[in-house]
């Protein structure tokens, strides 16, 4: 379990005087400190391998290893597999691959509570020859009526003093499969008077026939989470387990277990979960939005998983930014989606291809340039990098424009094409409009005749005048057909689960969260595009090939646009006389971080 690099690490870490930059680094430090686990530090992330990744699940992944990381420590992957009716090798191999993405490289210490099978029974033996483990009759309608509530306590079960060998006996009973599903349970005995619930004689083993996906039938009593948990940690010497906010009251179960086996001691520290607005990450809302048809799947681009924010076109490295501006908190609070928003265009800003695509084309007709003639024009890839190029985009005498850059009778500041105006189209010529046709049943403006000026080749005029308006076009000969998923919040409040009385989630359902365009063209050098290349649309968003795309239709999804929202909520804040900070790793944060 040992680090070759940990000793440097450390010595760097005392050696830098900037003091850690949130709470857990500050107890991680510390027990460097005073040697708490001899130099060592070794977190986890122990996903239950019951359904796909998502946003609030990077934070967590970003912790634990970014911490570990930190410290030139180690950190585990273990599957938490302990529910063989909810999981599956799909949902394990996903979650794989979505943590390989965001950048995080386990080596070899792939682990599973499975694999404890054996160890944890024999842990649940010795604690029912200590006394303190007992098998009980109850079903599960029955404990949770003896449970008490918050402010009543809780009622003994009957069969809590039955004697150790009998105890000993009726678990190895449990084993074979002697007794029926949910006959009997194996429950701790600790304190049905405790303030904590879970504290109050907690289930540790269920009787569950069912195939585990790894185990096959080995087994038909299968250990709690809560049970599994801090012994899994335990066996593989991790130091620091690191844990969402509501794990907090299981911090002292945790704790119990650990001390009652007289077994090695990790430190469980809890921080706040990640809240999103206009989304929701917990399973008993995913699901029901798969099997009710709201979404295509768990990666849909809708979805806060990790895999459906892969196929919309999210960046890992924006992800970890994103992860690490919100920081760790000890309370829960719920992060502005224009946040995440910002850091994707930050990073495409610097990595995305410029490129040209009309989503709803307008026909121009270009009389004075020569029918047969076609042009390739030079068009720089990205102006943030000039290292990334140029390419050439043909030009013709037929070119498509976006229908809503051009306007018959225009407002006083629209600046794009109108009957006799000069615009200019990017990378090429400046053009005047001289002539509307129209569907003469719909009124509705089909084609425009234009005239070019062949002393602006590349966009620039020769004589130095002032053009305001600069449109992006494609050739019509040479484009490439598309189809354009443009999509939205899946739910309209940013609270999802501000609901009516008697609604459920749909009651905030975003009907307009996909808009789908087809009939759109983009420049030819987009049709070789491979599943999740990144490009700019200029002047329309970020958008990503999607892996519908075929050779016979090509399918784009807007990442998103390029409204910066994030950057307008900073200017209000500031205009109300408080400076908005962005939250970074240890900036004490507000309830709601906008």
């Amino acid at each position: 379990m040992e680090s070759t690099t940990t000793e440097r690490k450390n010595d760097k870490a005392t050696a830098d005087a900037t003091p850690p930059t949130d709470f857990i680094r500050q107890a991680v430090e510390e027990d460097l400190r005073t040697n708490r686990y001899g130099g060592r530090v070794h977190t986890r992330f122990p996903p239950e391998p019951n359904g796909f990744l998502h946003i609030g699940h990077a934070k967590a992944i970003c912790i634990n290893f970014g911490i570990a990381e930190d410290f030139g420590g180690l950190y585990n992957l273990r599957f938490d597999d302990t529910n063989p009716l909810t999981e599956k090798i799909e949902y394990v191999e996903s979650q794989r691959e979505d943590i390989r993405w965001l950048g995080f490289d386990w080596a070899d210490r792939e682990f599973y509570a499975s694999d404890y099978f054996e160890q944890l029974y024999e842990y649940a033996v010795q604690l029912i020859k200590k006394g303190v483990a007992y098998v009980c009759d109850l079903n599960a309608e029955e404990i949770r009526a003896h449970r008490g509530t918050l402010t009543e306590p809780g009622v003994d079960s009957p069969y809590r003093n039955r004697s150790v060998a009998e105890n000993l006996g009726l678990f190895e009973r449990m084993r074979a499969g002697e007794f029926p599903d949910g006959s009997r349970t194996l429950r701790a005995k600790i304190d049905m008077a405790s303030p904590n619930l879970n504290m109050r004689d907690p289930v540790m083993y269920r009787i569950l026939r069912a195939t585990h996906y790894r185990a096959g039938d080995k087994w038909c009593i299968y250990p709690t989470y809560d049970f599994t948990h801090g012994q899994s940690d335990s066996i593989e010497g991790v130091t620091h387990s690191l844990c969402s906010l509501e794990f907090e009251d299981h911090r002292p179960l945790y704790d119990w277990y650990l001390d009652a086996l007289e077994i090695y001691h990790p430190r469980q520290i809890e921080f706040a979960r990640l809240n999103l607005s206009h989304t929701v990450t917990s399973k008993r809302v995913l699901r029901p939005l798969i099997e009710g048809g709201y979404v295509s799947g768990w990666d849909d681009p809708r979805m806060p998983t990790l895999s459906g924010m892969r196929r919309r076109g999210y960046t890992p490295e924006a992800i970890r930014d994103f992860c690490n501006r919100v920081g760790i908190a000890k309370s829960h609070n719920l992060v502005d989606m224009s946040l995440l928003e910002y850091c994707i265009r930050q990073d495409l800003n610097k990595q995305a291809q410029r490129v040209m695509a009309v989503l709803e084309p307008l026909k121009v007709i270009i009389d004075n340039y020569p029918e047969d003639q076609v042009e390739e024009l030079d068009a720089e890839n990205n102006p943030e990098d000039a290292g990334m190029g140029s390419r050439k985009v043909p030009f013709s005498r037929e070119i498509y424009i976006e229908r809503e850059d051009f306007m018959e009778d225009p407002p006083r500041k629209f600046f794009r094409l109108a009957p006799g105006r000069e615009v200019r189209l990017k990378h090429a010529y400046y053009i005047t409009c001289e002539r509307v046709v129209k569907d003469e049943k719909a009124g509705e403006v089909v084609e425009l005749h234009c005239t070019y000026d062949p002393e602006t080749r590349g966009g620039w005029s020769k004589d130095g005048r002032r053009i305001r308006g600069t449109l992006h076009w494609v050739s019509a000969p040479h484009a490439v057909e598309a189809e354009v998923r443009l999509y939205d919040h899946l739910f309209v409040k940013p609270d999802p689960d501000d609901v009516p009385e008697g609604s459920d989630f749909t009651a905030n359902l975003n009907p307009n969260s996909l808009e789908v365009l087809t009939g759109c063209r983009v420049e030819p050098s987009l049709a070789s595009g491979a599943a999740g290349s990144r490009y700019q649309f200029l002047r329309k968003g970020y958008f990503c090939v999607d892996p519908d795309s075929s050779d016979e239709k090509l399918v784009f999804n807007r990442t998103v646009s390029l409204r910066d929202t994030w950057a307008k909520i900073q200017k209000a804040q500031n205009r109300q006389g408080g400076k908005l900070r962005t939250p970074g790793r240890g900036v004490a944060k507000r309830n709601v971080v906008r």
